[in-house]
């Protein structure tokens, strides 16, 4: 499961939506070995694309070795789809180079709607987890989960019982 802020949540989502119709991409990154996304790092597509994206080497390599100096690792590793649902293209599972990271996939092919979903991509075997949505900022026990699914049946919605 992964447990992101929803201030996080709403940067990643504004970025999606200010570099639609390309695909935004990024990460957040945390604490090595804490599984807790704490600092977004919003990147630029050097595809500048539609349908695809692609970190650019040297902003990468810069990014990698701030997080390296901050003792941080990729928790997250997002990026969006214009056109499309949230889930994973060959392309992405092929270039899912981070086997610890969570690729959470931002859709924004409907204007009004926030489609999130996560995803482990180790070894070319995707695996959707839930995303638990913490709003630290209202109430720190506040807990929100969200699994957008292909059908209800996969919907769970959570909330701390404090």
């Amino acid at each position: 499961m992964l447990s992101i802020d929803r201030s996080i949540v709403d940067a990643i989502v504004a970025h999606a939506r200010r570099d639609h119709p390309d695909e935004a991409c990024g990460v957040v990154a945390g604490r090595v070995g804490s599984d807790t996304p704490t600092r977004h790092i919003r990147m630029e597509n050097s595809a500048r694309s539609m349908t695809f994206y692609e970190f650019d080497s040297m902003e990468q390599l810069r990014v990698w070795r701030e997080m390296d100096d901050r003792d941080e690792e990729p928790v997250v590793i997002y990026h969006s789809h214009t056109a499309t649902e949230a889930y994973p293209s060959r392309t992405d599972v092929s270039f899912a180079g981070e086997p610890g990271a969570h690729y959470l996939l931002v859709s924004t092919r409907e204007p009004d709607t926030e489609e999130i979903r996560s995803f482990r991509i180790v070894d070319g075997v995707v695996t959707e987890e839930p995303v638990r949505i913490v709003d630290a900022a209202v109430d720190p026990h506040a807990v929100q989960s969200y699994m957008f699914g292909q059908s209800p049946a996969t919907v769970d919605y959570e909330c701390s019982g404090r």
